[in-house]
């Protein structure tokens, strides 16, 4: 039985699970995070148990418990390490902590950030690793942008890159990738995860200013192409992509008017990974 308190910046998250392939997930990809003192105050208590009821002795199924209650439907025992990342993002979201939460693949240079948000398919996640392991920026975050309303800067939440389908192998390729254990038939298709790296963990108390705004879309054999947009328009893709900025009112609506204040933002469509980095390199100079 695993009992963990980690400090997940900017949270304190405790994950108790008598599933070996959990406490061998945390063990490979959390394993240089701190751990939270006892005495923190605990966000997210969450326990990733086996299914119960006459079930378990022909379907064996993982659950998902967020401080005892569970919120979601049980998915195969063997998706329980996924299980638990999918679990930890809907906790972010959906928890009223004062943060505006987004959808969108956070990485910084300094203290300056580049977000991009995005819908499934994009190509966020292979060009958020692609940036954070080859280009050496900075890891925020894979699919989480995190904003504090007070200060207007987006909070480091570095967790595993969540990889699906083709991606995997491309990924696998780079030198100094960290690869997870690949999960097939889930509900995203075959999934792997990419390990944060190192230097990403130690700086995650380092926030960082929105710099640039990139909405990509990866079409295989596209040529690349990129447009610059107004901030209006930029304000309405992002709504879309926001799990609470309508519950968060008026405090939501103008945290997101001054996270584009001075950003410039872009639409970018790619054919391949080399072209989009190249298309991230040029705006972002």
């Amino acid at each position: 039985m695993i009992d963990t308190l980690l400090h997940i910046p900017p949270f304190h998250v405790r994950v108790r699970s008598p599933l070996a392939s959990v406490s061998d997930h945390l063990e490979f990809f959390y394993r240089g995070y701190p751990v939270s003192d006892a005495e923190a105050f605990v966000d997210f208590d969450v326990q990733v148990l086996p299914g119960k009821g006459l079930r378990r002795w022909w379907a064996p199924q993982v659950r998902f418990l967020l401080d005892g209650v569970e919120s979601f439907y049980p998915l195969p025992l063997d998706q329980a390490a996924p299980m638990l990342e999918w679990g930890l993002n809907w906790c972010v979201a959906s928890r009223p902590l004062g943060y505006l939460v987004m959808h969108a693949g956070m990485l910084a240079r300094g203290d300056q950030a580049l977000m991009m948000p995005g819908v499934p398919g994009a190509g966020k996640s292979t060009l958020t690793a692609s940036l954070c392991l080859l280009r050496h920026w900075r890891l925020l975050s894979d699919e989480l942008a995190i904003l504090e309303p007070a200060s207007g800067l987006m909070k480091p939440h570095p967790r595993p890159i969540s990889l699906k389908n083709a991606s995997i192998d491309l990924v696998r390729a780079f030198n100094g990738a960290r690869i997870g254990r690949v999960y097939k038939d889930t509900r995203k298709g075959t999934l792997s995860h990419a390990a944060c790296p190192a230097g990403s963990v130690d700086l995650a108390t380092n926030a960082a200013r929105v710099r640039w705004v990139v909405f990509p879309k990866f079409n295989a054999g596209t040529s690349p192409a990129c447009e610059e947009i107004s901030r209006v328009e930029a304000f309405s893709l992002i709504s879309e992509q926001s799990f609470n900025r309508e519950r968060m009112g008026e405090a939501g609506f103008d945290a997101l008017c001054a996270l584009l204040t001075d950003a410039r933002c872009f639409q970018i469509s790619y054919g391949s990974t080399a072209d989009g980095l190249a298309l991230i390199e040029q705006v972002t100079q």
